[in-house]
């Protein structure tokens, strides 16, 4: 289980990461960019390529399910009580990475 100080603590220890309101929901960027939002105090989202998204429904179906945009899989929606630690932290890496401007990017590894 993850609660939302642990979650907030983890978005927010990205470099140049702020946290700043979307459609009245608390969402986390990265070079004005967001990499995930919490749609409520059980949940957030985390914008994954669909890949990425893929497989962490398959490592983790109870921790998380695929997030939709239309038709396009855009990520996974993680709750919060069934979240593992070292998943979200792979999730956001990987969230973050891929929305950082490139030079940024480079400064944290990729998730293992």
């Amino acid at each position: 289980m993850v609660d939302l100080e642990e979650l907030r603590y983890l978005a927010l220890s990205f470099p140049d990461t702020t946290e700043e309101e979307h459609h009245e929901r608390p969402a986390f960027r990265v070079g004005g960019k967001i990499f995930a939002t919490l749609p409520d105090d059980e949940h957030i989202n985390v914008l994954l390529d669909a890949e990425a998204a893929h497989i962490a429904t398959v490592i983790s179906p109870s921790g998380c399910e695929k997030l939709w945009w239309g038709e396009r899989l855009t990520g996974i929606t993680v709750r919060l009580a069934d979240a593992e630690l070292d998943m979200l932290a792979a999730a956001l890496t990987a969230a973050w990475r891929r929305k950082a401007p490139s030079e940024l990017a480079k400064t944290i590894s990729p998730a293992e």
